[in-house]
């Protein structure tokens, strides 16, 4: 109870905007690089064997590895539930094929090696490249038209319509978004298998994720071009100040639409560019590692590099969280959408109490399946590896 008088509700909803971001990047820090050994996977492995050291790199990590987005899919819903209602009712079509794509990942590392039939196995390579390629693109794309604005909007009832389609969401600076979600996760995913493989694998792999690295730079910079340049952020005007703890009605504020607005954080708190310096740095040091084949090097410059790209929209964005291209008063905040008090205080001690014993869990499973796979270790476990 002294605890719940002290953390005010302005203060929770900010700690769970925080916490958001923590599980978003966490998935994309995890089971990011199982995403991009997907999507490698019919370029780094030439044979059976070479395809099936790729795929071990992931199979024993991959099932926990998206619990990240489970989890902040559950934390959205919970936390967030008009962000949840809009963004999962009119994103539905795109949910349903990366959700689709997603599927396609369990079938394929369960499915390819029951037979010893080489059209059947490339079929479920190309299954798996699927599983993905498609999710990393439309991740990507989803945060593009996020930036832009959404087209949806509630009426005095709070009652959510949205106004677009899945057509319009694949709009060019939505497309480059998403190019830059893939190459991100390609440069993260090659850069796992120059630590985990060995042999052919390593060597292809490497060399995949330095273009990767440097498409991420290129893409990441023009992306940052246009926003600066071309595309409206959104601020509010009223109420001023804003309150932090007011109450969750996205209708009782007043917002405008105006060019580089979303770089006005970075002008008004500089400490923030540590995040886009991260984007940029990481990529660069990912590049630098992987042609001195520098692994864990590499593998942590990746890391830091998914970390800052992410941070950096949720910074730039802050404290918007889902805009509305078409009713801009509509647009959803950090301090008008959020759950009660006392649910977003229930989950807090909920998430302390947990989330160190599952990072705890998680480091010693990687701790436990730490090694390299090559080919030998394929060979001679036929009837236990993918």
């Amino acid at each position: 109870m002294i605890l719940y008088e002290l953390i005010d509700y302005g203060t929770l909803k900010l700690i769970w905007w925080l916490l958001l971001g923590v599980l978003l990047i966490g998935f994309a820090v995890t089971d990011g690089f199982d995403l991009g050994v997907g999507t490698l996977l019919p370029f780094v492995g030439r044979t059976d064997v070479e395809r099936r050291v790729a795929i071990n790199t992931i199979g024993p990590v991959w099932e926990g590895n998206q619990v990240w987005l489970i989890v902040g899919g559950g934390a959205i819903f919970a936390a967030w539930p008009p962000l949840y209602a809009v963004s999962f009712s009119g994103f539905y079509l795109a949910m349903f094929l990366i959700l689709a794509a997603l599927i396609l990942r369990p079938v394929g590392f369960k499915y390819r090696s029951k037979r010893d039939d080489p059209r059947w196995r490339t079929a479920w390579d190309w299954a798996l490249f699927t599983g993905g390629f498609v999710p990393a693109l439309l991740f990507g794309v989803a945060v593009g038209n996020v930036l832009q604005g959404v087209p949806f909007r509630f009426n005095q009832d709070l009652r959510a319509f949205y106004e677009g389609s899945l057509f319009d969401l694949l709009n060019p600076f939505a497309l480059l978004c998403g190019l830059l979600s893939v190459a991100m996760l390609v440069m993260h995913g090659g850069a796992w298998l120059g630590l985990k493989a060995d042999g052919p694998v390593a060597v292809r792999a490497r060399r995949y994720a330095s273009w990767a690295a440097l498409a991420v730079i290129g893409l990441f910079a023009l992306g940052g071009l246009l926003v600066w340049l071309w595309l409206p952020g959104y601020r509010i005007t009223a109420p001023s100040p804003i309150d932090p703890a007011m109450p969750s009605n996205p209708l009782i504020k007043t917002v405008t639409r105006e060019g580089a607005t979303w770089l006005a954080n970075f002008a008004a708190h500089p400490w923030t560019l540590i995040a886009p310096a991260l984007g940029f740095l990481g990529a660069a040091g990912a590049f630098l590692g992987l042609q001195t084949r520098r692994e864990v090097a590499t593998f942590l410059a990746s890391k830091a590099s998914v970390l800052g790209i992410i941070a950096t929209v949720g910074f730039a964005m802050f404290p918007f969280i889902l805009p509305s291209s078409i009713d801009p008063g509509s647009s959803l905040t950090v301090w008008d959408s959020a759950s009660s008090h006392q649910t977003l205080f229930n989950m807090f001690v909920a998430t302390i109490v947990l989330l160190p014993i599952v990072l705890a869990y998680t480091a010693w499973v990687y701790r436990v399946l730490w090694g390299k796979v090559d080919e030998a270790t394929i060979e001679r476990e036929k009837g236990s590896a993918y």
